[in-house]
């Protein structure tokens, strides 16, 4: 999956599509079991990389400032 080519509209409907599938995987191993029990750590790692190329492309269209910002917090909390 090279998601740097999906749009970000693409990326919504996939992640989507991806959640409904781990919904109806987890419903379906609940149920009667799965042949492949790690198919669902598959589905989750999926979801995870489509939330994190969406997150990559919300912070590159922040503005400096929003970033400087983010920064500063991220700081605070470490300190703490």
């Amino acid at each position: 999956m090279d998601l740097q080519e999906y749009s970000d509209a693409d990326l919504a409907s996939e992640l989507q599509n991806l959640e409904a599938r781990l919904q109806k995987l987890r419903f379906d191993h609940a149920i009667k079991g799965l042949d492949n029990p790690l198919i669902l750590r598959e589905a989750r790692r999926d979801i995870a990389r489509l939330k994190s190329e969406t997150r990559r492309r919300e912070l590159a269209k922040m503005p400096a400032e929003a970033l400087a910002n983010r920064s500063k917090i991220r700081a605070r909390r470490r300190r703490k």
